[in-house]
């Protein structure tokens, strides 16, 4: 009975509930050895009761350890909304500048950009001034993207993979610095009536720094950073929004602002949005990479990390798929950049005779088919799969192409680009696939290699597009856009074949055990 006797003197060893407390007996309580007071908390006391204390070695703010980022903190959407109003307000302005300021060379006053009169006459198609202008702003457009395009191919697979390292913030900095030296190069051209050919000198700068191509990529990389699995493709998402929010404001405000003064206002504007980007990206922005070291930027290594990517061994089939939505994704977006370079001049000149109001017009019902796109992808992926999604978006970009194609009026044109409203599903369906292919610890190289890319395509779009439409002016002006539209049967065609390819060997597993 000597556990019914310890119970009965553990019981005895305490005193009376008093206030809350319970106290020791004073003979119960061996000397030196004081037991504390045992206070029990009612349950509505204990609810309200404040938590312990963080520990030393807690990683919380408390025990002096490095905190977490909040929840709220600045994140990088902002600088790809800014870097986009950017690229977009310049662009169309400046194939309207060397429109306007090649024509008053060759003494042609039937700027469609003015909105003259003579554009609309009969006799407007057949002009051999306007052609020539036309074929001049078309071959300094050439010369102006592809020295850009081709110096920013290499820059951004050198900051790509070093921002793996140093972190990204330096990978955002650097090329919203490179694209508010370009506008400033491009003021000076247009203040002092300098030679277009300094044009060149600017692209060239901003394309060694990096281009907007690179903020692309490091956006999509910070994102990836930052996020999980399950929240990445919403994060994403969002990003493809930034950029038709930022297109659509920037052609419309564009468009308008030129009209009533002209283009060196708005492009201070540019200069001042890409400097508010670059501290933006220096000041508010938190840095996602969270174990950064110090690495050379100048060196083979980021080349080859790229390659690696393609070339490494490993599964054959992933390998090959990789490379199958690598090549589909570079024929959509080369014949969207091909296309959109195309758009302004096809636009300006004869029988459409834009103004640039409408130019602005046209560039944000451009630029909307990113919200339209997003909405009709989220809307098809409840009854159907992301591959058949990227089909049909496919199928409305081929039919907008070719009523664009034959558009010898306003409304035809704009007819046009509604229906080109699900253009854009296919490219988020071809990231979503080509991120699913590689590893978690592969995703930045991936990104640098998107960008390349998109740099590749931009590269050979500006080239194709620009010297197949001055060559197409006397037999049909828009047979870019029907050669464009032509293109795209092939990524449809091996979208469908590597979807079909993948199902196969399923029933195939089938057949086998039965």
């Amino acid at each position: 009975m000597d556990a019914a006797s310890g119970g009965g003197s553990g019981r005895r060893a305490w005193g009376p509930w008093r206030g809350g407390v319970w106290r020791p007996r004073p003979s119960a309580v061996p000397s030196g050895r004081g037991l504390p007071a045992l206070r029990l908390l009612p349950l509505r006391a204990a609810r309200r009761a404040p938590p312990a204390p963080a520990m030393a070695d807690s990683p919380g703010p408390a025990g002096g350890g490095r905190p977490r980022c909040p929840r709220a903190a600045p994140t990088v959407e902002p600088v790809l909304f800014l870097g986009t109003v950017a690229l977009s307000l310049q662009a169309p302005l400046c194939t309207q500048y060397l429109w306007d300021r090649l024509g008053a060379e060759l003494g042609y006053n039937g700027s469609a950009a003015s909105g003259s009169p003579g554009c609309g006459n009969a006799s407007g198609a057949g002009d051999p001034r306007q052609q020539e202008v036309e074929t001049l702003a078309s071959h300094w457009n050439l010369y102006i993207n592809l020295a850009g395009f081709f110096v920013g191919l290499f820059s951004v697979t050198l900051f790509g993979p070093w921002s793996d390292s140093v972190g990204r913030r330096p990978a955002l900095i650097l090329p919203a610095v490179g694209m508010a030296l370009q506008a400033a190069i491009y003021l000076l051209v247009m203040y002092l009536r300098l030679h277009v050919g300094y044009f060149l000198l600017g692209r060239i700068l901003c394309g060694l720094m990096g281009d907007y191509n690179l903020i692309l990529a490091s956006c999509f990389a910070y994102v990836a950073d930052i996020s999980d699995q399950r929240s990445r493709t919403f994060r994403v998402a969002i990003l493809e929004a930034c950029l038709g929010v930022a297109g659509m404001l920037a052609s419309i405000v564009g468009g308008q602002w030129r009209k009533a003064q002209g283009y060196i206002n708005p492009f201070w504007l540019v200069f001042a949005v890409s400097l508010a980007t670059a501290l933006y990206a220096a000041l508010c922005l938190q840095e996602s990479v969270k174990e950064r070291k110090p690495a050379k930027l100048f060196t083979l290594s980021h080349y080859v990390s790229v390659y690696r990517l393609y070339a490494a061994p490993g599964c054959q089939r992933s390998r090959q798929k990789l490379a199958l939505y690598s090549l589909t994704f570079f024929l959509i977006v080369t014949i969207h950049f091909g296309a959109r370079d195309v758009f302004v001049l096809y636009e300006l000149s004869s029988p459409l005779c834009w103004g640039s109001d409408l130019i602005g017009y046209g560039s944000a019902a451009s630029y909307l088919t990113y919200l339209s796109s997003l909405a009709g992808l989220r809307a098809l992926q409840l009854c159907l799969e992301d591959t058949w999604v990227a089909e049909l978006g496919l199928l409305s970009n081929i039919s907008g192409l070719v009523v664009i194609s034959l558009a010898s009026t306003t409304p035809l044109m704009f007819t046009g680009y509604g229906i080109l409203f699900l253009s854009m599903a296919a490219t988020p369906v071809i990231r979503a696939k080509l991120s699913k292919l590689v590893d978690e610890k592969d995703q930045g190289a991936l990104f640098a290699s998107v960008a390349c890319v998109e740099g590749l395509c931009s590269l050979v779009a500006t080239g194709v597009f620009n010297s197949l439409y001055p060559a197409s002016l006397h037999f049909m002006k828009g047979f870019p856009f029907l050669v464009g539209a032509t293109i795209l049967l092939v990524p449809a065609a091996l979208i469908g074949w590597i979807e079909i390819s993948d199902t196969t060997p399923e029933y195939g597993h089938f057949t086998d055990a039965s």
